[in-house]
């Protein structure tokens, strides 16, 4: 299957273009542009226009944002059907997070005029988009709850805890970033843990030994 078949069929089944009609999503397929990025490349940065969106063929990106104090947060990691960049479409500003390439990954390119025209003219697509913003929203919002209501040890055993029997292969500092912490924390908190024997750490990454005894610090909510 060719970039453009796979965009095609992404295209008819995403939640937001699939409700378009099959001339108008012909017609975004005939404007649009694939690009390929390798891993570690930046796709946009904060404060870039917002002049298109990007629906991911293949491959995984990061979205990075800033807190107060100039730190990064991590937003989200998406993969293949994700839409990408449709918020600083919609309202003409700069982008907000840096997005970067995970692994390879090649992308659908949509431009602002052709989207924004798109909605004027099928309704049933701004609606579907204003669907998925909703869900992100409520997603950024839980996330936001669970960093004030559990502590780090919380939250960094919850992220180990999701890889199941296989080992975490991010680095530490890629950890932190996840959990809203920094490096230092998680490589203490990380250093105790491999003392009490409830991880190992080895060349293939982070390995849980004792499920329970992590699984415990996820319910524990952080101290006021």
């Amino acid at each position: 299957m060719g970039v453009l078949d796979e965009a095609s069929a992404l295209l008819g089944s995403s939640s937001v273009f699939s409700v378009l009609s099959p001339g108008r999503r012909t017609q975004l397929l005939r404007e649009g542009t694939t690009l390929t990025l390798s891993k570690g490349m930046r796709l946009f940065s904060r404060g870039d226009a917002g002049d298109a969106c990007f629906l991911v063929l293949s491959g995984e990106l990061e979205v990075v944002a800033s807190d107060a104090e100039g730190r990064d947060v991590w937003l989200a990691s998406l993969g293949t059907g994700a839409l990408i960049g449709e918020v600083a479409v919609l309202d003409g500003g700069p982008r907000s997070a840096d997005v970067t390439a995970m692994r390879r990954t090649t992308l659908f390119k949509i431009r602002r005029d052709s989207v924004l025209e798109t909605l004027r003219e099928e309704p049933a697509g701004a609606l579907a988009l204003l669907s998925v913003l909703a869900a992100r929203l409520r997603s950024t919002d839980a996330r936001v709850e669970e960093t004030a209501l559990i502590d780090l040890p919380g939250r960094l055993a919850r992220l180990l805890l999701q890889s199941g029997d296989a080992p975490v292969t991010q680095p530490q500092g890629e950890l932190a970033r996840l959990i809203g912490a920094s490096r230092e924390r998680v490589n203490k908190t990380l250093a105790v843990w491999r003392q009490h024997g409830w991880i190992e750490i080895g060349r293939t990454g982070t390995r849980v030994l004792d499920r329970p005894a992590l699984a415990a610090l996820t319910q524990r909510s952080r101290r006021r």
